[in-house]
Order: C-alpha cells, then sequence, then structure tokens
C-alpha cells in the first residue's frame, strides 16, 4: 500500500480525492480537540482505500478541502467506512451541513457478528489482524505543530488497518445473511438531523424531574442562553454552567442577581457580573411550555410492579440466552426499558415486535410474557422450552410459589 505522509497542499489532495473517488469503499478518521471548545476542533483526517492511505492537515494554511467533504458527502458511488464514527460525523457535519453517505460502522457491525457491544478499535485490530496497536499517540496534542512522524504513523495506522478489516466483516455479515439488521442502525449515524444543534431543544439533554409547565419553561428558556453563551466564546457548555446547576435554577429561580452567588455551581462573581445579568434576564421572560410542548407523561420504560419486575427480570434472561446462542449483541436485539414495557402489557410501537427483532427474538420474549415459554435445564445448560396448550402447570405452580413467597 501506498502511504502518503502528510497532505498539506490543495492540488494534493484534489488529486487524491479525483483517485480514491474511483474505489469501492474508503475508510476514513479523524483526530480533533474538543476538551477547551465548543465546536471541535479538526486537526487531522486520515483516509484510504485498498491501495493508497494518506493523512490530510486541515490546519495547513491554504489548504482547500472542499475535495475531500465533496468525496465523503457528495459521492454516493463510494462507501465510507469508520468505527465509532459518531464524532468523525459530527465534524463533517459542522464543517458541510452534510453528513457522509452512504455510511457503515464497524464498531456497529460487530455487534451483528458477536456478543461485542461496543468493540474498541484497538481489540478490533487485534481480534482480526492479530496485531497490538501502540496507544502512545492516542492523547496527544493534536493541534500542535509540526507532527511528528510517530503520530502520523499512528493515525494513519487507523484507516490501513481498516481497510483489511472491513472486508472481513462483510464477509462475516453475507454468510450470516445479518447485514439487514443493520440498515436502521447506519441510518440513524448518518442523519442529519441527529447532529443538528438546535439550541431550542438543548433543554431536553437535562434531566428534571417533573412536568411542571412553569419550571420547564425556565429551563428550556436557560438551557438556550447556555448554548448561545458557549457558542460566542466557543467554550464548552459545562464552563459556563453544569446540567445540574441549570436544573436547579429552573427548580428554584433566584428572585434578584445576588441571589445567584449562592446557587451551587456559580462562583460569587455572578452576583454582579453581566453574564449573570444576562442569565437574570433570561428567567424573567421565560415562558411556560404549552401543553402541547410537554414531554409525555409516559416515563422512560414502564410503570412495574413486583410481578411485573419479575416477568422483565426473566425476559432479560432470554435475551442473555438467546444473545449467546446467536453470537449477537444484546443490545441490537433491543434494552432493557423496551423489556420492561412489554413485560407491563405494551404491544405497541417496539421495535423487538417488528421486522427481523420479532423473528430472533421478539416471538420468543412474547410467548415467555404469555405463558407459551419456560426455562429448563438439560445437561447443565439453560435452555428455552415450549408450553403445551393445555398444560397450566407453568401459570399454576408459579402462582403457588408467589402465594407460598408471599407467606
Amino acid at each position: 500500500m501506498k502511504i502518503h505522509t502528510l497532505i498539506t497542499d490543495s492540488d494534493e489532495l484534489a488529486q487524491l480525492c479525483d483517485r480514491l473517488a474511483k474505489s469501492d469503499f474508503v475508510t476514513v478518521d479523524t483526530e480533533f480537540m474538543r476538551e477547551n471548545t465548543y465546536w471541535p476542533e479538526l486537526c487531522l483526517v486520515q483516509i484510504a482505500n485498498t491501495e493508497e492511505a494518506a493523512a490530510i492537515d486541515p490546519l495547513a494554511p491554504g489548504i482547500d478541502l472542499t475535495p475531500l467533504y465533496d468525496l465523503l458527502t457528495l459521492n454516493h458511488d463510494v462507501l465510507k467506512v469508520f468505527h465509532a464514527g459518531g464524532q468523525d460525523v459530527e465534524i463533517i457535519f459542522n464543517a458541510t451541513g452534510r453528513t457522509p453517505a452512504p455510511i457503515f460502522d464497524t464498531q456497529i457491525a460487530m455487534m451483528a457478528v458477536s456478543q461485542s457491544e461496543q468493540i474498541g478499535y484497538s481489540n478490533l485490530v487485534e481480534s482480526w489482524l492479530g496485531l497490538t496497536i501502540d496507544k502512545g499517540a492516542r492523547f496527544t496534542d493534536w493541534s500542535r505543530r509540526p507532527l511528528t512522524e510517530r503520530q502520523i504513523e499512528y493515525a494513519i495506522g487507523d484507516v490501513t488497518h481498516l481497510s483489511k478489516i472491513f472486508p472481513k466483516i462483510l464477509k462475516r455479515l453475507i454468510k450470516t445473511e445479518r447485514g439487514s439488521w443493520l440498515d436502521q442502525e447506519m441510518e440513524k449515524l448518518a442523519n442529519p438531523e441527529h447532529y443538528r444543534n438546535d439550541p431550542t431543544q438543548a433543554w431536553r439533554r437535562i434531566k428534571a424531574a417533573g412536568r411542571n409547565p412553569l419550571m420547564l419553561g425556565r429551563l428550556r428558556a436557560i438551557a438556550e442562553w447556555r448554548e448561545l453563551e458557549a457558542q460566542s466564546k466557543n467554550i464548552p457548555r459545562g464552563r459556563i454552567a453544569r446540567d445540574e446547576t441549570l436544573a436547579d435554577l429552573a427548580s428554584h429561580p433566584p428572585k434578584q442577581q445576588a441571589d445567584l452567588a449562592k446557587v451551587r455551581g456559580l462562583s460569587q462573581g455572578w452576583r454582579d457580573n453581566d453574564i449573570g445579568k444576562r442569565l437574570m434576564a433570561t428567567i424573567a421572560k421565560a415562558q411556560p411550555l404549552s401543553d402541547d410542548e410537554l414531554p409525555p407523561r409516559q416515563p422512560r420504560g414502564a410503570p412495574l410492579g413486583k410481578e411485573g419486575a419479575l416477568v422483565a427480570d426473566l425476559l432479560k434472561l432470554l435475551l442473555k440466552i438467546r444473545a449467546r446462542e446467536i453470537d449477537v449483541a444484546a443490545r441490537l436485539l433491543t434494552r432493557s426499558d423496551e423489556l420492561e414495557m412489554l413485560a407491563a402489557g405494551v404491544r405497541k410501537n417496539l421495535p423487538i415486535l417488528e421486522g427481523w427483532r420479532y423473528e430472533v427474538f421478539g416471538k420468543d420474549a412474547l410467548e415467555l410474557v404469555e405463558g407459551r415459554l419456560a426455562f429448563a435445564v438439560e445437561k447443565g445448560r439453560l435452555k428455552m422450552t415450549r408450553v403445551s396448550d393445555d398444560s397450566q402447570l407453568f401459570a399454576g405452580e408459579n402462582a403457588s410459589l408467589a402465594d407460598d413467597t408471599e407467606a
């Protein structure tokens, strides 16, 4: 494979992208810094196909990244392969307003061919190629120039290894006929709405108890205010105020600016500085949420009684058994809150009861809840067994067992 150490010239980049545009796929990775900024700062882009690989310096004076962004987001003939690519996609979206397409994420794909829920890149390389990654440059300052040869070699290795691993994973997916299982997950990763930053919706990410319209209206207002303050200064939102501080302000709004000094998480300076004045003005102008804007009454998951909780535990056990049997990550099949809703009697709008998830797991989960499936031990291994329609033992014996337990 031909390796281009570091591309800093616009013409050289354009020529590289012209060549890569003829590939079936390219592997992509980025290095960035975001510890001290609101917007992640793109410091390096690595890209490869099966024949060549390169590191691209976005910080090089005068470099035009348009050919790269067009290849990633407008050329739909080339598949873009990432590993755990959420933050990489976010950076590309921030720069272009578009997301890479079509897209494939090897971390997500591993969930369909193994029980790995969030396999790290180093473990991925070791399991597929038998290589150990040098992690020494992992936490380097990628914004500092010049980059060392070790940094560049480490960075390019991320895409050269991935270009060898992706065809192997694809072959496994084809053999197991599980490629379609990943369609929905890949669509989520490529959905621009997932990365669109709407300050008016920032409050939804903050945990706040209750559905009081006035309190939530204040939370919406000050969460939006914090986003705009952080964006204007290009600093992390947590540097303005933490989530729990915003929730406290929304629940117990200060009557005057001097009271801000008493709020946990705010310094004494807030009692008379300009940012404190802007916060107080925001709180004063906050409007209650309308009925349509309030979060749904249905909490995450479903309310479970004592028996429902036991059923949910049985469903989670069934999930572990099935994931082990078919060698798939349990999280790809379903989530705990969905199992709890099924145990509580919910039957509509559950992914577990639709499509391939129903065929692979949901059908058995429903039969377990409705008493047509039971656990058994055979030769020391836990397995599932069908309960005949005319048998009442499953329901009757469990009912009497529950009565004895209560007694």
